[in-house]
């Protein structure tokens, strides 16, 4: 049964490569031909990066979604900059899970869940299905929280009708996906780099001290249990399990390669991907938790709540800085919202091979939000619960990746190197480890 189903994936690949000459170009998006070019060898220089731009940035949304806002603010206004070290070990570590991720992908031609589902028993792979999107559930709760807080923050206009209004956003941004991936892509990473500038402009207007912030970035060091707490909250926020589904997904059938070889180079030129996209996550979770510190800790503020944080911000460093705060909210939450619905989509065909409409998924996903909403529950507290539940899912998107990305006759050339197994492995445990403290202790 196994070897059929991989014969099947294989003839599908083919065909995608192999279409007849005279439909070809027809049939294949600029994006293609132009990477198809780069494995030719016919593109030289940094053009050969371009056609492979675009699948981290989607992915690496999950990681600046407004939970790490709650979690980074917290931080920064309790322990100073003291914790910046969590926030770029925990960045090295998703550069890593997501390479892993895109790289089963181009190995195989199919994505995380969908390996899960043909190689694990039925009952294991519906368990999978379920956990997993209780763990979408969960982030669409952030996410969708986060964006009518940013609404309610910067028009105040009251949580319900800006929940309906982030409602009626998120399904135009869906309409990109009918448009084709490039379009998606662009259209995130157009939000990405809003959020870049809002919280760039936001660190200028706190003046931090850099010394202590490099003192932060690379001394490693822990106050007290709550300290400890706070940085396995921004790990759990950070590693999101529904942004491994998903990235194997969007670099399965993106870029096929023809042989051996050529997936090696794409998977070699989807890592600058990774790489960029990650540093530029890391760098804007970095932010939220340097102008916390630079304003709040730095004036004896502990600061738990987003909206109290947007009203220190007007206090402290001008309406601009409030203003810009409640945008990067509000878009972070918006671009995220969207790519949990793509990430259940791509769990439920993988997992159970059935699959519903997005906009009929999109209007289920956004029930239990607006249902919190109207119920008038703190907004900052549901986004920290929310990212302990992400914590029970963690372990169930780790341990399947590292066991396929492991298996040399499932990978082929691409199986994982013995250093990569080592730190894929201690990385799978270390956070699991985390994300169980996190969990014991919230409870």
């Amino acid at each position: 049964m196994e070897r059929d189903i991989e014969r099947k994936a294989e003839r599908q690949r083919e065909k995608a490569i192999n279409e007849p000459a005279g439909g070809q170009a027809e049939a294949r998006t600029r994006t293609e031909l132009a990477a198809q070019a780069v494995l030719n060898g016919e593109t030289k220089g940094i053009k050969r990066l371009l056609p492979f731009l675009g699948p981290a940035f989607i992915a690496a949304v999950a990681y600046i979604d407004p939970g790490n806002f709650a979690t980074n603010i917290t931080a920064g206004s309790q322990y100073g900059y003291m914790l910046l070290w969590v926030i770029f070990g925990s960045n090295l570590m998703a550069v890593l899970i997501q390479a892993l991720s895109a790289k089963l992908g181009i190995a195989t031609g199919r994505n995380l869940p969908e390996v899960a589902r043909d190689r694990f028993p039925k009952g294991v792979s519906i368990f999978l299905w379920i956990q997993s999107e209780l763990v979408i559930i969960a982030t669409d709760l952030a996410e969708f929280i986060g964006a009518a807080l940013g609404l309610y923050l910067i028009f105040g206009i009251p949580m319900l009708p800006a929940a309906l209004i982030t409602a009626v956003a998120s399904f135009a941004i869906l309409e990109l996906q009918r448009r084709g991936y490039r379009a998606l892509e662009t259209g995130i990473a157009g939000m990405v780099v809003a959020v870049v500038l809002a919280f760039a402009f936001q660190v200028f207007m706190a003046k931090p001290d850099m010394g202590a912030v490099a003192m932060g970035i690379f001394t490693p060091q822990f106050q007290g249990t709550e300290s400890i707490m706070l940085a396995a909250g921004i790990l759990g926020a950070t590693v999101m399990p529904h942004a491994i589904y998903l990235h194997s997904s969007l670099t399965q059938n993106r870029i096929v390669g023809r042989n051996e070889e050529e997936k090696k180079k794409i998977f070699r030129l989807e890592f600058f991907d990774i790489v960029f996209a990650m540093v530029v996550a890391g760098a804007v979770n970095m932010a939220m938790l340097i102008i916390a510190a630079a304003l709040f800790f730095k004036n004896g503020l502990v600061v738990e709540e987003l909206d109290q944080a947007f009203i220190h911000f007007r206090e402290l460093a001008g309406p601009a800085t409030a203003i810009s705060f409640g945008l990067g909210l509000l878009i972070a939450g918006l671009s995220s919202s969207s790519v949990g619905t793509m990430s259940g989509d791509v769990v439920m065909q993988g997992f159970i091979n059935k699959r519903i409409n997005l906009y009929l998924r999109r209007a289920i996903t956004m029930t239990p939000p607006l249902v919190l909403i109207i119920s008038g529950i703190n907004a900052t507290q549901a986004l920290v619960t929310s990212q302990v539940i992400l914590s029970f899912g963690i372990a169930f998107a780790l341990v399947p990746l590292m066991m396929f990305t492991g298996d040399r006759k499932l990978m082929g050339g691409l199986v994982n190197r013995p250093i990569t197994k080592i730190l894929g492995w201690a990385i799978a445990a270390l956070v699991i480890a985390l994300n169980v403290f996190l969990v014991v202790e919230s409870f």
